[in-house]
């Protein structure tokens, strides 16, 4: 009696034990349990932590709420411009209503992996190669909306951003874009160099303007190149002699001459700048010229003799007969 008994209890004992690990279940922070009771969804979901559910006909089943990243295999396809491409990407999305991607979509992993690959081959008929190149944001957000719109309502899932990961080309596709950037190169290449042409020649000709209102200019020039032409090492220097050169010097030596020319016959040459300096002084101190002192110093050799007044040359008038206007010959009819 005692025994049945003990069995009984025992037996109690792991039916409650069983009940018990049927009836407490833990979900996960990251997931949300959906309780069936019946087969009959409830509207209430179990949150995180541990949860309570009836041994006999109930039934919880936790759905994953994280983000998950599915990667879309690559698609071939014809763009606008009719150039055929090989496109991947990559799709992030996660579920924000368990009832609904359990319940209205049978495997919405599957489902989001179809559906990506689809609406991946309708954006590339609908963009054209150099968007999908170089305008990867606009055609990301436009893949991203079209992917939002069938998933999010009646299945459950939110897709969170879409990534083109790779663009594939064909091979002549690949050389003539090559050949493109390179003449694009090349066409900034020389509209650089000629604007540094045209800069350099507005410059040259400021220059020419400069050393052309002074020649000096062109001498210091010139002793500058022979300067830095000296400064290489050069055991052989060349020196041109421009011609302008040698303007310079026969006008400095015509201003020479000019003022010899002037001076009078002796050994001393005439001090034209004494001279005038003495005849102001006595003009202010109204003495005569006669009478300055013509010493410069203490040397009687250095004497400047005065200068004789020049007379007014006479100009003689032509007589009236040169003048007159010869007559004109009579024209023979």
């Amino acid at each position: 009696m005692v025994e049945g008994l003990i069995a009984f209890v025992a037996f109690v004992a792991a039916g409650g034990l069983i009940l018990l690990s049927r009836s407490v279940k833990q979900v996960q922070q990251y997931e949300e349990g959906i309780v069936f009771r019946f087969g009959r969804v409830l509207p209430e979901t179990r949150p995180p932590g541990l949860t309570f559910i009836r041994p006999i006909g109930e039934r919880i089943q936790k759905v994953n709420k994280q983000i998950v990243a599915m990667a879309v295999p690559a698609q071939e396809g014809i763009t606008k411009d009719n150039i055929s491409v090989r496109v991947d990407a990559v799709v992030y999305f996660k579920v924000v209503d368990p009832i609904k991607a359990t319940i209205n979509v049978q495997n919405y992993m599957f489902a989001v992996s179809q559906q990506s690959q689809t609406s991946l081959r309708s954006i590339i008929g609908q963009s054209e190669m150099d968007e999908l190149l170089s305008d990867r944001d606009r055609v990301n957000k436009q893949l991203g909306r079209v992917l939002d719109e069938p998933t999010e309502g009646p299945w459950g899932v939110k897709i969170e951003r879409v990534e083109i990961k790779d663009v594939s080309l064909p091979e002549g596709m690949k050389r003539s874009i090559a050949r493109q950037a390179e003449a694009e190169r090349e066409r900034r290449a020389r509209i650089i160099t000629a604007d540094g042409e045209y800069q350099a020649s507005k410059r040259l000709a400021a220059a020419a303007n400069v050393m052309a209102r002074d020649p000096a200019a062109l001498q210091l020039r010139l002793l500058q190149t022979v300067v830095e032409v000296a400064a290489e090492k050069n055991s052989t220097l060349v020196m041109p002699i421009p011609v302008e050169l040698l303007r310079f010097f026969d006008r400095g030596s015509g201003q020479v001459s000019q003022y010899a020319g002037q001076a009078p016959t002796g050994d001393v040459p005439e001090d034209i700048g004494e001279a005038e300096v003495a005849a102001a002084e006595a003009a202010i101190e109204h003495r005569h010229a006669d009478d300055v002192p013509a010493a410069i110093g203490s040397d009687e050799t250095l004497a400047i003799p005065p200068v004789a007044p020049i007379p007014d040359p006479a100009i003689e008038e032509p007589p009236v007969d040169d003048l007159a206007t010869p007559p004109i010959p009579p024209v023979a009819t």
